[in-house]
């Protein structure tokens, strides 16, 4: 085989060959950005704990509570939950129907066939709706300057309601990746 170098290449073949290599830069770009999500989620599951332990102190310790730590407990509940569907995605640790998915009757590219099927017309189509319902939430909570109703609660209400189209938009992300990945797999193994 003869051995060609950039030079002799024509442009066609150039921008074929650059085409290619644009979806492997977008996984991995998008893959260290969910990775980057997995520690953010990791320290916030180690200060929930820590705020919890605190409150409940307080609590039964010093018979005194707080309304904001009680919110901030919830807020970062959900940031956690929202943060992090994406990295369950991505390492396949969601919840899925294993009767026969699991089974020794469907081969890997039976299973990356329904994983295809099921990202495109239900996850895809359920985290786009999601993200379109959720950004005017958003907007509203920050131009509004929307803050706890409950004296002692936490103001800045939109960064919380901002976790939830962010955590879909991880999830479209992760599924565009996984699409990627089982159409390989298809393909492979015809």
């Amino acid at each position: 085989m003869k051995n060609i170098r950039s030079g002799d290449r024509t442009s066609l073949e150039r921008t074929v060959g650059s085409l290619f290599r644009v979806p492997y830069f977008t996984n991995v770009v998008i893959d260290k950005i969910i990775k980057s999500t997995e520690s953010l989620t990791s320290g916030l599951l180690i200060l929930l704990v820590s705020i919890t332990f605190v409150d409940v102190g307080m609590r039964y310790g010093f018979n005194s509570g707080s309304v904001g730590l009680q919110e901030l407990e919830w807020h970062l509940f959900s940031a956690i939950f929202l943060l992090g569907g994406a990295i369950t995605l991505r390492e396949d640790k969601h919840v899925r129907v294993d009767l026969i998915y699991r089974s020794k009757l469907l081969k890997d590219q039976h299973r990356a066939l329904v994983d295809v099927f099921g990202t495109l017309f239900f996850l895809l189509p359920f985290c786009l709706v999601v993200i379109m319902t959720s950004a005017p939430f958003v907007y509203d909570a920050y131009h509004h300057n929307e803050m706890s109703p409950d004296p002692g609660g936490l103001p800045h209400r939109w960064i919380i309601k901002l976790t939830l189209p962010l955590g879909f938009l991880l999830i479209a992300l992760q599924g565009f990746i996984s699409v990627r990945k089982n159409i390989l797999t298809i393909t492979r193994n015809s």
